[in-house]
């Protein structure tokens, strides 16, 4: 039976036209979540960034919002003097603050307060206080409003998923749209960075803001035996690899990464070599990395950001998948990057001649399918583009 192709997700920003900086603003997020990295997820050209600026001639206030244009809508209001002294503008908001209410958790406003006007009306009560980060310069405003919003998509498409795979269960909703995400700081302590780079990370979570509701960094509790916590917390958590000059000859840093591969979680390397690692582990490799100098530690804040963007990235794979599962009975397994040699350990005891793994867009290069061929060449590997034209689900 063929399936919807709306986008699971839908972000619209608005802002008043008198308000010079918000088509800036506006135009840092659509490359943000348009660019190639939430293609090859989402499809297309990335997310859907949709603005609402321009007064609609017969309102005098912006064209209204279809709700129902995805599965869920996330709508960034620029809130500034200029729409608080505007009554059209006020009043578009009000209207749609209801209406969002009206549609649950999968159509939500997200205020950002530019200056002191959005607690003045009292429109809204929680707001992303962009007029409190007056120590940052415009770049790092900028870089913080992306990762404050991106961490509530994830949130609304983690609920979204929840609803897909258990429909009929409505009660908890909000508790589970709050729970938070765990993160897992892999990294040596054979060396002088390794601890030291993970505490600021760590420290750096907690005193994020909002990042603290969002992240909860996971401590291995007394009495239960090290091991079992440690594979646990990989298996469920999302992961930054703190890689330093000995992380590769640690044996637990190994396996928390090979376990990490095996489930397939959100991992991000953040690269912090000093000197020289004399044996690069292999099963770094096929995910972001992102250089951060061990000395300085200055790019913390881009770390986080990245990996945000992959658990996002995550959310937004596994509602395809459940989505596209749920109508074919074909043998295939999901992958949520490129395949490597280690997917083939996913498979396990399951593995027989006629499965096909399925990962996002692009197609990988000829060299590495070469290699699949020569290692598993009962395996077919297929993008979703490719395996759902194939299988005819797609409307």
């Amino acid at each position: 039976m063929p399936i919807s192709t709306r986008p699971f997700l839908v972000v619209y920003v608005a802002w008043h036209p008198a308000f010079e900086e918000g088509t800036a603003i506006a135009k840092r997020l659509y490359d943000h979540y348009r660019r190639q990295l939430y293609e090859n997820v989402a499809g297309g050209t990335g997310l859907s960034v949709l603005y609402r600026s321009a007064p609609d001639p017969s309102t005098s206030a912006p064209m209204a919002i279809d709700l129902d244009e995805g599965e869920t809508a996330a709508i960034i209001v620029l809130f500034d003097e200029h729409l608080a002294a505007d009554a059209a503008y006020l009043g578009w908001v009000k209207d749609l603050a209801v209406r969002t209410e009206t549609a649950g958790l999968r159509a939500r406003i997200f205020p950002v307060a530019i200056d002191g006007a959005l607690v003045r009306t009292g429109v809204m009560e929680q707001a992303v206080r962009w007029d409190k980060w007056g120590g940052l310069d415009a770049e790092q405003r900028l870089h913080r409003l992306t990762s404050d919003l991106t961490y509530q998509f994830c949130r609304m498409l983690r609920s979204y998923l929840e609803q897909l795979r258990r429909p009929d269960e409505n009660e908890g909703a909000l508790e589970k749209y709050l729970r938070k995400v765990q993160i897992f700081l892999s990294h040596s302590k054979r060396d002088n960075d390794g601890e030291r780079i993970a505490q600021l990370v760590r420290q750096k979570l907690v005193d994020g803001g909002g990042l603290a509701s969002f992240f909860d960094v996971k401590d291995i509790p007394p009495g239960i035996p090290f091991d079992r916590v440690i594979l646990s917390q990989v298996r469920v958590s999302a992961v930054v690899a703190i890689y330093t000059d000995s992380f590769s000859s640690r044996e637990w840093c190994r396996r928390e990464i090979i376990e990490a591969k095996r489930w397939s979680v959100p991992l991000v390397v953040a690269n912090c070599i000093s000197d020289t690692d004399e044996r690069g582990f292999p099963y770094l490799g096929n995910v972001p990395v992102v250089r951060m100098d061990p000395a300085k530690v200055d790019r913390v804040d881009q770390v986080i950001a990245r990996l945000l963007d992959e658990v996002l990235k995550d959310f937004l794979w596994r509602c395809k998948v459940k989505v596209v599962s749920d109508c074919l009975t074909e043998n295939a397994v999901f992958l949520p990057r490129p395949p490597e040699l280690i997917s083939l350990a996913v498979l396990g005891e399951h593995r027989s001649e006629n499965t096909t793994l399925v990962y996002p867009d692009p197609p990988l290069g000829s060299e590495e399918q070469r290699l699949f061929e020569t290692i598993a060449p009962g395996i077919r590997l297929r993008t979703m583009t490719e395996w759902t034209a194939q299988s005819g689900v797609l409307e």
